[in-house]
């Protein structure tokens, strides 16, 4: 994260981008998200009904969180605030990750969440983030995740 200082430009991307997630319906999905149990089970069911609620909720979150990363991989916002202000993309990725490639897979999208993986896992300390999100999930879900033997 090596930046030259944030501007007042990138101050009002994060904003706007902070506006963007207090939308109703992207509470909503957001809601979901976050309660889906962080099992590769949860996310095939939600990838096999294209056309239901919760499809679209995750669609929506991590097409959002696409878009973010993307803005991030090509410059647009200094990164060391967007570390700082955008830590739920790292929760986002977090959950998903152990399934991405079995997800690019099964939906022939071999960049599905491209940006995201590459800003995530882009630096020693965007990784070490990850870990600590990734400890975070599977101790909150531990009760309700099965556990294969």
């Amino acid at each position: 994260m090596s930046d030259s200082g944030a501007t007042f430009h990138d101050g009002e991307l994060i904003l706007k981008l902070y506006e963007l997630r207090r939308e109703p319906v992207m509470r909503e999905a957001r809601a979901y998200f976050a309660s889906m149990l962080p099992t590769e089970e949860s996310f095939l069911k939600v990838l096999a009904n294209p056309n239901s609620k919760e499809n679209s909720y995750v669609r929506q979150v991590l097409g959002y969180w696409e878009m973010t990363a993307s803005l991030l991989v090509y410059g647009v916002i200094n990164s060391q605030l967007a570390f700082d202000t955008l830590q739920e993309m790292y929760f986002a990725y977090a959950k998903v990750k152990p399934y991405l490639g079995k997800l690019r897979e099964m939906t022939n999208s071999p960049d599905f969440l491209k940006n995201t993986e590459k800003w995530a896992e882009g630096t020693a300390e965007s990784r070490e983030r990850v870990e600590r999100v990734s400890a975070r999930i599977a101790a909150r879900f531990a009760a309700e995740t099965p556990h294969k033997n």
